[in-house]
């Protein structure tokens, strides 16, 4: 396994692959490896030849900076986690080499980066799509792997991918979960003891609305138990709980079943505080 830290690295050794026609892969992560990110990279060893992993953890999406300052940081235990599955390339690059200077830029997704997460974290989204840009640009991906877990943060990227005609195959990874149900994400670490039992009344929570919908029960009568399931949960602050579509995430308030083909036409979506850790999660209907 190599470490790359600038551009010119990564061009200069992924050039051969490339004329000899061989598919790179790309995880991109912001570092504090759990094994939902090992799942993604378990992904990208089989569908392609090469696998680049890159740990960059961007100051541009934060829209907090103690939540910047506070997030982990764990770059030789991720090198070693990366080693073991057999990573080719980490990509792991300072600010100053993905930002030389200021981004001029900006990106509008309209309503997509608006609602859900949009409405709590203003510029969020513009963070993403800068970095996640410069990252496609930089690697030249054949496929770029994400989790469902960030399903506003894949649907704002595939927007832009769509839009922008970048070269490269988006796949979506369903969400790695603990035994109990939570969603794995690097903030769990955070989580004191406590925390941790309290935060599993998200994943029972999705779990229960997707249960009474299915049974027939309205929208709004669903959604008003759920918000009197987390107030009965101490050190536990509910933002939203919204019925989406899925590609879309327009936010609706019933559910039509001629549409479910697949099963997948529509999502729950959730976030929360437990303590002073902010998680997020989701649910396909």
């Amino acid at each position: 396994m190599k470490i790359l830290k600038t551009k010119k690295e990564v061009k200069q050794q992924l050039f051969t692959y490339r004329k000899d026609a061989r598919t790179i892969g790309l995880v991109p992560t912001m570092g504090a490896l759990h094994d939902g990110h090992l799942n993604l990279v378990k992904n990208a060893k089989r569908m392609t030849d090469v696998v680049v992993v890159s740990i960059f953890v961007n100051p541009t999406q934060f829209n907090n900076p103690e939540d910047l300052a506070k997030y982990p940081r764990t770059v030789e235990t991720d090198l070693a986690k990366l080693e073991a599955e057999g990573v080719d390339y980490v990509f792991l690059p300072e600010v100053a080499e993905m930002y030389p200077k200021p981004t001029g830029l900006t990106f509008d997704f309209g309503d997509l980066e608006r609602i859900l997460e949009g409405a709590f974290r203003p510029g969020h989204f513009n963070g993403v799509g800068v970095v996640v840009a410069k990252l496609l640009h930089i690697i030249h991906p054949d496929k770029a792997f994400f989790g469902q877990k960030d399903l506003q943060q894949v649907a704002i990227i595939r927007r832009m991918v769509d839009d922008l005609a970048f070269d490269v195959e988006m796949v979506v990874v369903p969400t790695s979960r603990e035994k109990d149900g939570l969603a794995m994400s690097s903030r769990n670490g955070r989580l004191t003891a406590e925390d941790r039992k309290h935060a599993l009344v998200l994943f029972e929570s999705l779990t229960l609305a997707r249960k009474e919908l299915l049974a027939g029960k309205p929208w709004f009568e669903v959604q008003d138990k759920i918000s009197h399931k987390f107030n009965l949960v101490p050190g536990v602050e509910l933002e939203y709980f919204e019925l989406v579509r899925t590609n879309s995430l327009e936010v609706v308030s019933t559910i039509d079943i001629s549409e479910q083909t697949t099963g997948k036409e529509y999502s729950l979506c959730t976030a929360a505080y437990v303590g002073d850790v902010r998680l997020i999660d989701n649910l396909p209907i």
